[in-house]
């Protein structure tokens, strides 16, 4: 494990670190990917169905298994070696992938396909993030933690920015079938350049649990610890930040403006979410990163409140941008709720948070939505960031209060 304790950590001390730089670099491509696929999925069945109900519902397949592997298959990386686990999900993927983009297959079956890379991305996941913590420590994780979350916001707005004009010009086959390479080149990287770790030790007479009891053991260990309870809570607060996001086109209408300006609003979280991520690590002094959780996702609300007042499209624009840079606290939250997660817990702790965080979005989008069909999109955004401000004091204070009592 690497560590500095003399200065700062810096971006350029964990990239140069090759067992983090492989994974970051595989992630980057891999996520930027992602986004390329979903557009040519979606191209891919507008121009088979002429549908747009069954668009969206397809392009849901993109993330709503996610909910159910990360409850049922994310302890996977605590039973198993996190390489191998993390090479097998990438091997899957870019089979099923690339299956996924032969021409002319049907569409159930491309959506089968899909569904399955989907539900391996949870174990993937759970068990990078648990790997993580072995390479990097102290300040450096956190560092290293905030460059993983720029890059994934700044691929997601590559893929995306991009995908269209690329998918465009090659065809949606062509696209599955670049996912389906990122995921090889993934494998790859992580194969030559990460170390194999044997499966984390239990000294407890849990060891030999079934499956379904680990799974309730590892939600035991998150809901019981009211330090990962807090920071659990607080992150899901993107229920009610990503509502921007799911009510946007009704949004940009409800203020006059255009199609063009819908991408610009959306593209507006993001962004902010990755220089906030960025300048989070680099500005602010480790040992106050940690109080800062409560109070930024406090203010993460705050500009949607505004929202409500129906400002134009350039204030609109910032304010989510503004509600994207607070975000920045889930950086922090989820490397301290890592650190605090026993090492033989982590996976199925990481998928659980995770699962819940994509659930908890959805529904928060689909509510919301419903909510804006009756007082209109910019009052359903101002309400959302009225709500999630006041959670963000009581669970704000619960983590404050959690993280400064006495251990044991």
């Amino acid at each position: 494990m690497h560590q500095r304790s003399t200065k700062p950590a810096t971006f350029g001390d964990v990239v140069r670190i090759p067992e983090f730089r492989a994974i970051w670099l595989a992630d980057a491509q891999s996520i930027a990917g992602d986004q390329i696929a979903r557009v040519a999925l979606a191209i891919l069945v507008f121009q088979r169905t002429d549908s747009t109900a069954l668009t969206a519902l397809v392009y849901a397949l993109t993330y709503m298994p996610a909910i159910l592997g990360g409850a049922l298959l994310a302890g996977i990386a605590d039973r198993f070696p996190r390489r191998a686990v993390m090479v097998c999900c990438d091997l899957i993927r870019a089979a099923l992938y690339g299956v996924a983009a032969i021409p002319h297959l049907p569409l159930v079956v491309i959506c089968v396909l899909v569904v399955l890379a989907v539900l391996t991305t949870a174990p993937f996941a759970a068990a990078e993030s648990a790997t993580i913590p072995a390479i990097l420590a102290d300040d450096l994780y956190v560092v290293g933690s905030g460059l993983r979350a720029t890059s994934s916001q700044l691929a997601q707005l590559a893929g995306f920015g991009f995908g269209g004009v690329l998918v465009g010009a090659i065809g949606p086959n062509w696209g599955l079938g670049i996912d389906a390479a990122t995921f090889a080149v993934s494998s790859l990287l992580i194969t030559r350049f990460v170390q194999h770790r044997p499966v984390p030790v239990r000294t407890d007479d849990r060891a030999e649990l079934p499956y379904r009891r680990w799974m309730l053991d590892g939600a035991r260990t998150v809901f019981s610890d009211p330090r990962l309870r807090s920071l659990v809570l607080l992150a899901w607060l993107a229920a009610f930040y990503v509502v921007p996001e799911g009510v946007a086109p009704s949004y940009v209408a409800a203020i006059g403006g255009g199609s063009t300006a819908v991408g610009v609003f959306m593209a507006a979280d993001p962004a902010g979410s990755a220089l906030g991520a960025g300048l989070f690590v680099r500005l602010v002094p480790p040992g106050v990163r940690a109080w800062m959780i409560g109070p930024m996702a406090f203010a993460a609300g705050l500009p949607l409140i505004i929202c409500g007042w129906r400002p134009g499209i350039v204030v609109s624009v910032l304010l989510l941008a503004a509600t994207g840079l607070f975000s920045a606290f889930q950086v922090q939250a989820s490397t301290t709720f890592m650190r605090i997660v026993p090492d033989h817990h982590r996976g199925q702790a990481f998928g659980l948070a995770q699962s819940g965080l994509i659930a908890v979005q959805g529904l928060g989008i689909a509510a919301f939505g419903l909510i804006g069909d009756h007082i209109g999109a910019p009052h359903a955004i101002g309400l959302a960031g009225i709500i999630g401000a006041v959670l963000a004091i009581g669970f704000g204070i619960s983590w404050e209060r959690a993280r400064r009592a006495p251990s044991g």
